[in-house]
């Protein structure tokens, strides 16, 4: 164990992309479980879209992040030192622990303890973590597929779109990505087994896409909004479903981005429900084995981008918005 305890303490609210003054970097003693208490050292720090929420002062479905508070972030730890029944040295953990190398656990916000699998730590934060459980409740739970339909990913390569997109395979559907690159939307083919992937940077994206879904769409997941979404919504068949689970293409935005025409929701009678994964907390257990004999059985893929190194987490953050992770982003904190 160090005897330092670094700490990222937001400093400002950002505008447009995160800057390293958004933070302040603190490094103090590490702290002492109390009666009742558990120390977790982190070992790696989930960066999700949704960080860049917590910054802003937009509602949402946790509070922002205060002014001079430890970064909120999901983490994987191990416990240290415990007075806590609970809790035992050596126990992996996972919960909102924050950007820094130690949290105290005491009565309320307790993390989830992990029952051991024998897969590489990094898959306890995304395929068998919050990511993988997002596509698979997501998906199953309110799009509920069906063989034959088509769905579309947008965000196709990112942490929860890649589990996605093979989710629906495995349920006998037409899966048709939306990816930034070249190199992804030919990963999402030749080894994730999508049907079809756009490159939306192509001038002709549109045309593609309608190519793709000659049958219409039956479920969209739908991470990015704005000119995407506005896409897809004419090609909504009757009964649709959009599952709305993040909009990344609004999260940096300092003016309107423009939406869809939702006219076509209505008169097809399709669906647009959002969904916050914590809703599904007590059926995390559930999820998770079902998730992890897929991996076991090679049916479901899963690639991780990690950072190394605490301090890099603020730059690491801005590669979720310009493209440059494939499937999960993580920062190996130790």
């Amino acid at each position: 164990m160090s005897n330092v305890n670094r700490q990222f303490r937001l400093a400002a609210r950002p505008v447009g992309r995160v800057k390293a003054s958004d933070f302040t970097f603190h490094e103090e003693p590490v702290p002492t479980p109390g009666p009742n208490q558990a120390l977790v050292r982190n070992t790696y720090l989930s960066l999700d879209p949704t960080n860049r929420v917590w910054m802003s002062e937009l509602d949402g479905y946790l509070p922002p992040v205060a002014i001079g508070e430890v970064m909120r972030g999901i983490t994987l730890g191990e416990v240290v030192a415990s007075n806590r029944s609970d809790f035992a040295v050596g126990d992996k953990v996972t919960g909102l622990l924050g950007w820094q190398d130690y949290a105290v656990i005491g009565e309320k916000g307790l993390p989830t303890k992990l029952a051991p699998v024998p897969l590489p730590d990094a898959t306890l934060l995304g395929v068998l973590g919050g990511t993988g459980l997002t596509a698979y409740f997501g998906l199953l739970e309110i799009g509920k597929p069906k063989a034959g339909e088509t769905v579309v990913v947008s965000a196709a390569a990112g942490a929860v779109g890649s589990i996605v997109g093979q989710l629906a395979k495995i349920h006998g559907c037409r899966v048709v990505g939306l990816a930034g690159t070249r190199e992804k939307c030919e990963l999402l083919v030749n080894e994730l087994g999508f049907d079809v992937a756009i490159n939306y940077k192509d001038a002709d994206w549109k045309k593609q896409l309608r190519a793709a879904c000659p049958k219409g769409i039956d479920i969209d997941f739908e991470n990015v909004g704005g000119e995407i979404l506005d896409a897809i919504v004419p090609m909504l068949n009757l009964r649709a479903r959009i599952v709305l689970c993040g909009l990344i293409s609004t999260y940096n935005a300092d003016k309107p981005v423009p939406g869809p025409n939702l006219g076509p929701v209505l008169v097809k009678r399709a669906r647009i429900e959002g969904f916050i994964i914590l809703d599904y907390v007590p059926r995390f257990a559930e999820g998770a084995m079902q998730l992890a004999k897929w991996v076991m059985e090679g049916k479901l893929k899963h690639r991780d981008t990690i950072v190394e190194g605490l301090e890099n987490a603020p730059s690491a953050l801005n590669m979720l918005f310009d493209g440059k992770n494939v499937g999960k982003l993580l920062v190996k904190i130790a």
